[in-house]
C-alpha cells in the first residue's frame, strides 16, 4: 500500500491511499521501531496493512522503512 504522509501527531502519521479516497488511514508509532522517525509530511511511503476495519474504512499501516530498520531486525530474531 502506497500513499503520502498528510499529517502527524505523537501515536503516527496520517497518510492517504493511492486509490482508496475515503480510507481513514494510520501509521502508528507501536509499529515503529525505537530509533525511528516519523515521516514528514508530503512524504511518499510505502507498508503492510496490519489491521483494518471494513465497516469504517480504518486502516493501520506498518512502513516498509520501519522494516527495514535494524531494530526491527533485531526484535525478529534476524540481527
Amino acid at each position: 500500500m502506497t500513499g503520502e504522509v498528510v499529517g502527524r501527531q505523537p501515536f503516527g502519521v496520517f497518510m492517504t491511499i493511492d486509490n482508496a479516497p475515503d480510507a481513514i488511514r494510520l501509521a502508528e508509532i507501536t509499529a515503529m521501531p525505537r530509533d525511528a522517525v516519523l515521516p514528514l509530511i508530503g512524504t511518499r511511503v510505502s507498508g503492510e496493512v496490519i489491521w483494518h476495519d471494513g465497516h469504517n474504512y480504518q486502516v493501520k499501516i506498518k512502513l516498509d522503512e520501519w522494516k527495514a530498520a535494524p531494530d526491527a531486525q533485531a526484535q525478529a530474531g534476524l540481527a
